[in-house]
């Protein structure tokens, strides 16, 4: 029989990393949020963005609204897993982090600025949620 001596010592993950959680899981959701703002007003006012002809990826405005009201949905949804330190949550967020930074690379000549930040929040949450020891309880 082992004495509570014996066993080694239980690793708790550092306050940075838990922290780094909880702002990647609110970043998540905050981005999730203002995309589905981005994806209505493609979709109810399709003249709002605008951009030139000699952009290689060229996709309807609405399609474009429908996509980020979709993937807002699907963030956010994994901000909050995040926030519950669900075991499938780094995973999905990391998968997700990188599809919000695609479709937001191909948004890029609707309107750069915010394409541009919400890339740089994806490889944000990316990095936080790969630190080691993250989701350990």
């Amino acid at each position: 029989m082992t004495s509570r001596a014996d066993l080694p010592p239980v690793q708790r993950p550092s306050g940075w990393a838990v922290g780094g959680l909880i702002f990647a899981g609110s970043i998540m959701i905050t981005a999730g949020i203002f995309q589905a703002i981005a994806g209505l007003t493609a979709i109810l006012n399709d003249t709002f963005f605008v951009v030139g002809n000699n952009y290689a990826f060229r996709f309807d405005v609405t399609t474009w609204g429908w996509i980020h009201l979709i993937l807002s949905v699907i963030v956010a949804v994994a901000g909050a897993a995040l926030f519950a330190r669900r075991s499938w949550a780094a995973g999905v967020a990391i998968v997700i982090a990188i599809l919000s930074a695609l479709s937001n690379f191909l948004f890029l000549p609707y309107y750069p600025f915010w394409a541009l930040l919400i890339i740089a929040l994806d490889i944000w949450v990316i990095w936080a949620v790969t630190r080691p020891g993250v989701l350990e309880r």
